[in-house]
């Protein structure tokens, strides 16, 4: 398969500094299989962001489980941009909300679940759960279990 564009990113040494998250350009690459139903996760397991009240680090999961249609998300543009958000002050709920709309803006999925499972601050855990679109029949779509991360 030969994808149309050459990725922004993949490739690149060159590391992207002190760019935010609202500024970040997701970097899209063409479904070799477009006709077919599959579901695609990445996980994210040392997610960071900063408190905007406390400026304390916050540190969670991040699962984004979708289905793709024309496009996919290229994981080191994916990388990228979960890694913006390490200076980023944002509640959970925020920042669970902003990663997913920016996958929706450019990769537009039939479907999509972003997760956000946070570390306890001050005794309390919080998890965040987002989804839209319609899952297709027939799509094993892996399910969530926040018992399976650590630190609980």
């Amino acid at each position: 398969m030969k994808n149309l564009k050459k990725p922004k990113y993949l490739g690149n040494k060159n590391v992207l500094k002190n760019v935010e998250p609202d500024q970040f350009i997701l970097d899209p690459i063409k479904n070799p299989h477009p006709e077919k139903k599959y579901s695609i996760r990445f996980t994210s397991p040392e997610f960071t962001s900063i408190c905007p009240i406390t400026s304390q680090p916050d540190f969670g999961n991040i699962i984004i489980d979708y289905i793709p249609n024309k496009f996919l998300l290229e994981s080191k543009s994916l990388k990228l941009f979960l890694f913006s958000f390490r200076n980023y002050g944002g509640f959970h709920e925020d920042c669970t909300i902003k990663i997913a709309k920016k996958i929706i803006h450019y990769v537009k999925p039939k479907w999509i679940r972003v997760v956000s499972i946070w570390n306890p601050r001050g005794g309390i855990p919080i998890d965040v759960y987002f989804e839209e679109g319609v899952i297709p029949k027939g799509v094993f779509i892996q399910k969530i279990s926040p018992d399976i991360f650590k630190g609980r």
